[in-house]
């Protein structure tokens, strides 16, 4: 049986399997620095599985013109690349859509922190892969040490170079094997000496900064490190699912048992050493009993000694439980504990033989792990609390009440017993008593339970066992069975307590979930840090009965930004502990060893990036010490809603960067697009003036005839930008009255056609119309404006001679419009952008327009009640299409 996997651990073990079936397998080949043979090693190791009959593809290798590289590329399939105009330069980039298309069983992705061009899917290498093994396509790909995001500040330490590019630690969490491909830097920088990493010219740059030695015998630390550690984690696992009790000792991990006295400050420190000695990890954990949660200032004590032990660097645990020493094996078995730190008290030897010691017991049970003891004489300290509130009683008052409750239900189940004694035998009286003892146990108190249980065996030897009204039995038996009734009495109040124990303990481990839960809940569906902090000090409020102020920084200072339950101001004093806080990102005043002469708690509101704010909780009782539990709630709650301001303060950057981007894009359009279209038909306009001006009386009709159209061309394509410029700032503004009349559609088309016929040239235009088309109501000025939008679009994307098509169709209450060329059609990522402001297709062979045209049809066409759209004809082309209603 303690060979028996954990049922939730062994529930999650197959839930994860089952993604894993989902989802692609990734291999990651990991090395210290360029040039250690990663993708040599990847192409070996892929030939191998080709070998074995596995589809394998290359979508992506970076040879750098190593010869024994592109030998092995030549015996792959390998995918081309996608094209694509970066500021100029054509620049080829891994083709995502063309890999999950071929859809391998293998595919080999090169660089995994490579940075995509502007303009593909996504902006990472890695997010390419993350899709494909979500498509269920298993992935081999290369990884440099120096691109782990959580290593990235200590590389950039060693280098003295920032790295840009890095991949989120989750990737390799994801990643089923991490393979280690070393070489010692001797053998590294001979090869890059040889020209096998970079080009000579390269090589040499390169040795004289990031190949140094140094730097390389560090990172290949960092990888060496990176590399156990991800085996370590798979062994815990493996350890878990298969419910492995034993140790092993794979890896130096300590363990501390901490106490509610102030010795445990001298055993935390110890541990520190020692772990910094060994370059180990170490736990400190405390067992709470029912005996140590009932006394608070104890249970306070151990929780300020964790808070010790988590700023040395330990991983805090709190474990409830009635055996300590089962629990602390337990769970140093489970965590893979190799060693274990606890302190041991120099007693006497008659009271080492009555009290059992916890070092003695920890180690007669610790099996193959050690156990370090500390020892000292045993001193009989109270334990220090923290500005203590009142007084406290030298004993616990005694329950009177509960008392005559026990002794009450006692005698009543003594005279139920005096009436059913003629006519059942003693066992069914020993079970009324036991009933009764039952039932004074719900109360919750060892003492009338006992006393119960006691006072129930008196009085049934009193008045059921002869002789009668004696506590003299006749014979042994009757003293067995008062023994006996007596132990299983005990045993039952003994039962009780834990089972109501464990009740509370599940019962506040609920509660405290659902308001972490609830908080939760609330924040998520909440953007804007006022209205977060609103909601957070509201819920904190009132959970915790307290006074709560949210400080953020502005201008390098705290300010407060939200009350409850107290005006929005803070003292001098009071400020400073907030600031102090904030500072250095630790919980400080009221029951806290820190800056204790405050009246308040202050929790600092962490996030991924440090200290974003702090909250000041002020209990309406003056100076009343929050309990242990509730301070971690704080935390917890703290802890929450620092990550809720932290996405929203993310949500708001991305919002913002976006719509620079945006404004960026539009003004760059904006500007190339005016100064293009009025210089072009300005410069023309002004060239021929000046032949008329010049050597007009020397032209014949014909010529002079030509110029004076190119004028007008000119101007009319200038007026056309202008009108187009105040069309859109009028809709956008909302100040254009719609003049909604009954018009025919045949007399817009044509005037239309009629106005472009020298655009159009001789291009054909067919019109299909139905014979009883009724007449549709809107305003002809505007309406106009969406043919002239969608017939000129399809001229600047379609060849001199190719037609256009324009149908119009009743169906329903509405009537539908389309308008089909047969150009290049629409590129599959710009059919929601076509009708964004300042948009140019990537297709757009004319430099002239401003990408205004089907901007203003689609706000037209809304302000009618209709919709707009796009999408490709099937015989190749592009149509638009409009609905327009007919009342």
């Amino acid at each position: 049986m303690e060979q028996r996997p954990n049922p939730e651990k062994l529930l999650q073990r197959v839930q994860a399997e089952e993604r894993l079936e989902r989802r692609g397998k990734l291999k990651i080949y990991l090395g210290a620095a360029p040039g250690v043979g990663k993708t040599y090693t990847m192409l070996q190791d892929a030939l191998a599985k080709r070998a074995l009959g596995l589809d394998v593809v290359i979508g992506v290798v970076e040879s750098h013109s190593r010869a024994e590289i592109d030998l092995l590329i030549k015996d792959f399939e390998v995918l081309p690349r996608l094209t694509v105009d970066y500021h100029g330069h054509q620049l080829t980039e891994f083709d995502l859509d063309a890999a999950l298309k071929r859809n391998p069983g293998l595919i080999l992705i090169d660089e995994m922190a490579h940075t995509n061009v502007p303009g593909l899917r996504h902006e990472k290498r890695w997010q390419d892969i993350k899709e494909i093994l979500d498509r269920g396509i298993d992935v081999y790909t290369t990884l440099n040490v120096q691109h782990i995001e959580t290593l990235n500040d200590v590389v950039s330490q060693i280098i003295h170079t920032r790295i840009k590019e890095t991949v989120p630690d989750s990737m390799l969490e994801m990643a089923d094997t991490i393979e280690m491909v070393d070489l010692p830097p001797e053998d590294l920088l001979k090869r890059l000496q040889e020209g096998k990493v970079y080009f000579p010219e390269q090589a040499e740059m390169a040795a004289e900064h990031f190949f140094r030695k140094g730097n390389l015998i560090a990172l290949r630390e960092l990888a060496l490190r990176a590399t156990a550690e991800r085996v370590g984690a798979q062994v815990f696992l493996y350890r878990q699912g298969e419910g492995i009790k034993h140790i092993w000792p794979t890896k130096d991990k300590i363990l501390v048992c901490v106490g509610n006295r102030p010795d445990s400050v001298k055993l935390i420190r110890a541990a520190k050493r020692i772990a910094t000695k060994l370059q180990a990890d170490w736990l400190a954990v405390h067992v709470d009993t029912p005996q140590t949660s009932l006394a608070k200032e104890q249970s306070a004590y151990a929780m300020q000694n964790l808070r010790l032990a988590e700023k040395l660097g330990a991983e805090t645990h709190v474990i409830t439980g009635f055996d300590i020493v089962k629990e602390i094996i337990d769970f140093a078995r489970e965590q893979n504990i190799t060693l274990i730190m606890v302190w041991k008290h120099i007693r006497s030897r008659w009271k080492d033989f009555i009290f059992k010691s916890l070092a003695d017991e920890i180690t007669r049970y610790s099996g193959e792990i050690d156990v370090h003891i500390i020892t000292s004489e045993l001193e009989y300290e109270k334990p220090i609390t923290v500005m203590p509130l009142e007084p406290k009683p030298l004993k616990k008052p005694i329950p009177w009440r509960i008392y005559s409750i026990a002794t009450g239900i006692v005698v009543l189940m003594t005279l139920i017993n005096t009436l059913l004694f003629p006519y059942v035998g003693l066992s069914n009286l020993i079970m009324m008593y036991l009933l009764g003892v039952t039932i004074v146990t719900l109360f919750g108190q060892m003492g009338p339970a006992v006393f119960a249980s006691i006072l129930s065996v008196l009085l049934y030897d009193l008045f059921f066992v002869p002789p009668y009204y004696s506590f003299v039995a006749d014979d042994l038996s009757s003293y067995v069975t008062l023994f006996i009734m007596l132990l299983v009495s005990q045993v039952i109040c003994l039962l009780s307590t834990r089972t109501r124990h464990q009740m509370e303990t599940a019962r506040r481990a609920q509660h405290y979930t659902a308001v972490l839960h609830t908080l939760s809940r609330q924040l998520a569906s909440t953007r804007g840090s006022d209205k977060l902090l609103g909601i957070a000090v509201r819920y904190i409020g009132e959970i915790f009965d307290s006074q709560v102020l949210a400080l953020t920084p502005e201008n390098n200072h705290l300010i407060v930004r939200v009350a409850y339950g107290t005006e929005p101001v803070i003292n001098t004093k009071e400020l400073s502990v907030a600031q102090w806080v904030y500072d250095l990102g630790q919980i400080a005043g009221l029951g806290t060893d820190t800056l204790p002469f405050s009246d308040a708690v202050y929790v600092p509101l962490l996030a991924s990036q440090g200290t974003i704010g702090v909250l000041r909780v002020r209990p309406s009782e003056f100076k009343r010490l929050f309990s242990p539990e509730q301070m971690h709630l704080l935390e917890s709650c703290a802890n929450q809603i620092g990550l809720a301001l932290e996405v929203d303060r993310l949500q708001e950057q991305v919002k913002k960067s976006e719509l620079q981007t945006e404004t960026d894009r539009i003004r760059s359009a904006l500007l190339q697009s005016v100064s293009h279209d009025l210089r072009t038909p300005l410069v023309a306009v002004m060239g021929a003036a000046s032949t008329l001006m010049e050597i007009g009386s020397e032209l014949d009709t014909q010529t002079i005839k030509k110029l004076s159209n190119d004028i007008y061309f000119e101007l009319e394509q200038l007026s056309r930008l202008i009108n187009n410029l105040l069309q859109m700032t009028y809709l956008e503004a909302e100040s254009v009255k719609l003049q909604i009349e009954a018009h025919a559609l045949k007399d817009v088309i044509n005037f239309v056609i009629k106005t472009l016929s020298k655009k159009m040239g001789k291009r054909p235009i067919y019109v299909n119309l139905p014979a009883n088309l009724p007449d549709v109501p809107f305003d002809n000025t505007l309406m106009q404006e969406v043919f002239i939008n969608l017939i000129d679009n399809a001229i600047k994307f379609t060849p001199p001679d190719s037609p256009i098509d324009i149908t119009v169709v009743v169906e329903n209450q509405f009537v539908v419009v389309s308008v089909e060329d047969r150009g290049p059609g629409i590129v599959f990522d710009e059919v929601d952008k076509l009708f964004e402001k300042f948009y140019r297709g990537r297709l757009l062979t004319t430099e002239r327009g401003l990408g205004l045209g089907l901007a203003i049809c689609h706000n037209i066409i809304k302000a009618h009640g209709g919709e707009i759209w796009a999408e490709n004809r099937a015989q190749g082309g592009a149509i638009f299409r409009f609905t327009l209603p007919l009342r």
